[in-house]
């Protein structure tokens, strides 16, 4: 009867019970056949199930197969440098996973703070992630307040924004946006609905830029899209504080500030 020793480690490592009573069996006895194995281990392991679990080492490049035309087969343990490297393997598959998993964890983060009435920070990229911070603000119980970057959104996603319109429009989602005033905007402007879309054209100078990120402000949120070359990124901050901050300023300077109401 072959006497198992390291059956735990080998668990410990990554293999099943089974796995490990096998391959220590085949260490200790050398080579042999599935049968001849099945009856020295002390264990009630039959002998299909021992077949199917040397099949499973050799897959994981634990045991060979001798398997002449004439005779019986034959099974030989080999290195355990192999658990090694499927140790190193499971390794790499789980920091992926984690980083897959990174973005998913800060929206579920932000969820909970969000049902914990605690601040709370989404980020996301690319198209998909831009539109995910515009179909939030659809969700909005109040009228949306904004500041619009035009040149950017007909540059990078004339699409997205063209149906995220017409999805607002449709639910009847106000907003009112800052933008900053061209013959482009002036004309980009006309597609809209004033009934639930209201833009404050306002100049720029020579000391001054046009905005550089499109912000919307609603319920306790403030998100922001930034459309570039070299990336489009999203970033939503849920914070009644932050967001009420956010209000007052937009408020105060569509009180003050001049310019064309379209």
């Amino acid at each position: 009867m072959i006497q198992l020793e390291y059956t735990d480690d080998l668990v410990t490592a990554g293999l099943t019970e089974e796995q490990a009573v096998v391959y220590e069996g085949l260490l200790r006895r050398g080579e042999t056949t599935a049968s001849q194995l099945a009856k020295e281990l002390p264990t009630t392991l039959s002998r299909p199930l021992v077949y199917k679990v040397l099949d499973e080492l050799i897959a994981v490049e634990l045991d060979e197969k001798n398997d002449p035309e004439k005779g019986v087969a034959t099974f030989t343990a080999k290195h355990p440098t192999a658990i090694t490297k499927a140790i190193d393997a499971k390794k790499a598959s789980i920091e992926q996973t984690k980083a897959q998993f990174a973005s998913t964890a800060g929206r579920l983060a932000s969820l909970y703070n969000m049902t914990e009435g605690k601040p709370g920070v989404q980020f996301y990229e690319g198209k998909d992630g831009v539109w995910e911070v515009l179909m939030d603000s659809l969700t909005a119980s109040e009228e949306i307040l904004a500041y619009s970057d035009i040149d950017a959104i007909k540059k990078y996603i004339p699409d997205l924004n063209a149906e995220y319109a017409t999805l607002r429009e449709e639910r009847g989602v106000k907003k009112r946006a800052f933008v900053i005033d061209s013959p482009e905007a002036r004309k980009f402007l006309k597609s809209y609905d004033p009934n639930v879309t209201q833009q404050k054209l306002i100049a720029t100078t020579e000391t001054s830029q046009a905005f550089k990120t499109t912000m919307q402000i609603y319920d306790n949120k403030v998100s922001y899209v930034t459309l570039s070359d070299e990336y489009l990124i999203g970033i939503i901050i849920t914070d009644q504080h932050i967001a009420a901050t956010h209000k007052y300023l937009f408020e105060s300077m569509w009180e003050c500030t001049s310019g064309d109401v379209v």
